[in-house]
């Protein structure tokens, strides 16, 4: 198999780039290579379709377990329905690529990433994204690239390139740029709290290494001898434009400027419009240009209406300085936030509104089992905070089919889950697993930071200690030319016309989630550095409504969540306490009535809603557990007895034997004349044999039934660290 591998040095790393090698069938391949991951990235063009009016792009991100030298733990022992971090790379590929074709086209495109080898030290999501930049330009589909994609770091007070998972895990930030020769054209982020400024140089620093990949990809064309295709749009009969032109640029007019009126009259406003436009077509004469361009191509009406209304209400913005429902362009939208809407049986509730968008957010609280196990190539293998999110057709008056969960509705649940992840209170003083599910009631706009602010709202009213409230807005963006217009808290009608959806959260101290969508081409980092500091006060007057709401998580866990009590204790000493076959462990959650969880370190969760028998659990498992000394004194109660001896409960749970040699200082020819079962006694212990077994003696102890001064303390429990 011929193919041509070249090599572009990057951050003190080696990226390989193999193509002509693999998938010979597909439009354009190429296999990225950084350390020990390997991704193969095709990108294939087949046909337009009749009838269409969007780009049927298709991105796909296909992990393989074998790629971590690992076996699927489903039934099948084999890939299936793709992870929720799979489908989180296939949208970070989607989302830069889309902006990138030609509008007018509409062939089926097809992007594939297949991770087949993964290194800890090289995360394979940007690799691919470039690498499907590569793929496109080499199938020669037409695309406004080259792009590339890079990860930055933040450890200490350095940033890093690409830095490995544990760096991400340890770092304060976790920064995705991807760009273009025009600039930037996504971003995503998760952080700690940083500060804007820091955010935006941590963007600027990492496009200026996108610009050193984008090169290099220009430079692998040119040694392939493969020019980029730039392909001009097909002429486009302008009869129906120039007749809504002059027929409806009026009235849409009027009804844009209307600012009083509510989403439904303003919809319903340019419906009338439109449908007065096809009845003014109907009455034109069956000869008519206009009728007949209608008559051939139905949608074109319908497009042609939206194209105006777009152009009309981007003026209104640019030229004006104005919004449809009036607002200036950083005013946001009224805000209602109320806590603990629902009954106390659910743990946690808020609902959040701005606008006409609503969103119902609820906590629940679980124990350390219900953490979610996940079957992927990420290195961290269970999640303790989740978060999900649900868009009903109702939320938008409209009906539809539900089905499980979609690409949209898992992207949106997963930056909502970031933005509250470094909040949220450390294992070892709330060590609870964490669910949130926000409904959305009513879309118009940034349901993702509804879902931000709700969640914000029922951790509070759960008890969830929170290092911080956090809120989000998003900022919208029209750009003609050179002129620039950045809007605050953007509602559905500027998201679907603008040209920019960035979605920005956090607390008063700094940003904690990024996420930022483009239709253009690119954007200067000194445009998004505006936008993200604009996005602040936004951020501020949203958390001072919700603060109205409730000022700070409650003091009490709702009754109806579990109770937990955690505590450390030796790793080696694991065993002990599930016993045999898991004989010890069931004995004690049976008798106490409480779920007990341990996890390999030794941390050993106790949940109950009895208060008093997670501590009696607390106990038995100390005692478990506890270190026995030789000549140590107990006071316990006689539990059994056997010919040659009886055994003594000298801890919760542990027992120790006094042979019938031991029982006094004369000679006893049955156990029963010295002790019964139930009587209580003072031990010293003799010995701890080497099968661990604890030997006692009666002999020289007092036995006035108290252990005196000489009762030994119980070993206190390390605190978690």
């Amino acid at each position: 198999m011929q193919g041509q591998t070249q090599s572009i040095s990057f951050d003190g790393r080696e990226i390989r780039l193999t193509t002509g090698r693999f998938a010979p069938q597909a439009g354009g391949s190429v296999l990225v290579e950084c350390g020990d991951t390997a991704v193969l990235v095709t990108a294939t063009r087949s046909g337009g379709r009749e009838g269409i009016d969007f780009l049927p792009l298709i991105c796909d991100y296909e992990e393989r377990l074998y790629a971590a030298g690992r076996i699927p733990g489903s039934f099948q022992r084999r890939e299936s329905r793709p992870p929720e971090r799979a489908t989180l790379t296939a949208r970070l590929i989607d989302r830069p690529m889309r902006p990138l074709f030609p509008s007018w086209m509409r062939d089926d495109l097809q992007v594939v990433a297949t991770c087949l080898s993964l290194d800890e030290r090289v995360p394979a999501d940007v690799l691919a994204v470039t690498g499907a930049s590569i793929a496109t330009l080499l199938a020669k589909i037409p695309f406004n690239g080259p792009m590339a994609a890079v990860r930055v770091g933040l450890l200490g007070d350095d940033f890093v390139l690409n830095p490995s998972y544990r760096e991400i895990e340890r770092g304060d930030l976790d920064l995705v740029v991807a760009g273009t020769p025009d600039g930037v054209v996504m971003v995503e982020a998760g952080a700690n709290q940083l500060p804007e400024g820091d955010v935006i140089e941590a963007i600027d620093f990492g496009y200026e290494a996108i610009c050193e990949l984008i090169k290099a990809q220009q430079s692998l064309l040119k040694d392939l001898g493969i020019e980029q295709v730039k392909s001009e749009p097909p002429e486009e009969d302008q009869t129906i434009p120039a007749f809504l032109n002059k027929q409806c640029t009026k009235a849409i007019s009027a009804v844009l400027k209307k600012f009083d009126q509510s989403k439904e009259q303003r919809d319903q406003a340019l419906e009338e419009v439109k449908s007065a436009a096809s009845d003014a077509v109907a009455a034109l004469k069956e000869d008519d240009a206009v009728r007949k361009a209608v008559a051939a191509s139905p949608k074109q009406l319908s497009n042609s209406f939206k194209a105006l209304t777009k152009s009309l209400m981007r003026q209104l913005i640019l030229k004006d300085g104005k919004r449809v429902d009036g607002r200036s362009l950083d005013q946001v939208r009224p805000i209602n936030a109320m806590a603990g809407v629902l009954p106390r049986r659910v743990h946690g509730s808020g609902l959040f509104q701005r606008g006409l968008t609503q969103v119902l957010s609820t906590a629940t609280l679980g124990t350390p089992s219900d953490a979610q196990e996940m079957d992927d190539l990420h290195p961290n293998t269970d999640k303790t905070y989740l978060h999900h999110y649900n868009f009903p057709p109702y939320s938008v008056g409209e009906t539809r089919p539900m089905r499980s969960p979609g690409r949209r509705e898992i992207g949106h649940g997963a930056l909502a889950e970031r933005a509250i992840v470094p909040v949220l209170p450390a294992k070892d003083t709330f060590p609870y697993v964490i669910r949130v599910v926000s409904e959305v009631l009513s879309s118009n706009g940034s349901t993702s930071m509804g879902s931000v602010c709700g969640s914000t709202l029922s951790l509070m009213d759960a008890g969830v200690p929170l290092k911080a409230p956090v809120s989000g807005a998003a900022m919208g963006l029209i750009k003609e030319g050179d002129e620039v217009r950045i809007l605050t808290d953007i509602q559905g009608i500027e998201d679907f016309l603008g040209d920019m959806d960035f979605k920005v959260a956090g607390t008063d101290k700094g940003i904690t989630a990024l996420q930022m969508d483009m239709k253009i081409t690119g954007l200067a980092v000194s445009t998004v550095a505006e936008a993200v500091n604009q996005a602040r006060p936004a951020r501020l007057h949203i958390l001072e409504k919700m603060l109205e709401a409730i000022q700070a998580p409650r003091d009490v866990l709702s009754p109806h969540a579990p109770r937990l009590l955690s505590f450390r204790i030796d790793p080696e000493l694991i065993g002990t306490v599930i016993g045999p076959g898991g004989r010890t462990i069931k004995g004690i959650t049976e008798r106490t009535n409480t779920k007990i969880d341990i996890e390999d370190s030794g941390i050993v969760t106790i949940a109950s809603h009895d208060g008093a028998a997670a501590e009696e659990a607390q106990r038995i498992i100390e005692g478990l557990t506890r270190k026995v000394n030789e000549g140590e004194l107990f006071h316990g109660s006689i539990t059994r007895i056997i010919p040659i001896g009886a055994f003594v409960e000298i801890l919760p749970g542990k027992e120790g034997m006094i042979h019938i040699s031991q029982l006094s200082e004369a000679r006893v020819d049955k156990v029963e004349d010295v002790v019964k079962v139930g009587d209580e006694v003072t031990v010293r212990v003799r010995e701890i044999d080497n099968r661990g077994r604890i030997n006692l003696t009666l002999r020289g102890v007092p036995q006035n039934g108290d252990a005196g001064d000489h009762e030994p303390i119980p070993t206190p429990v390390a605190p978690l660290s």
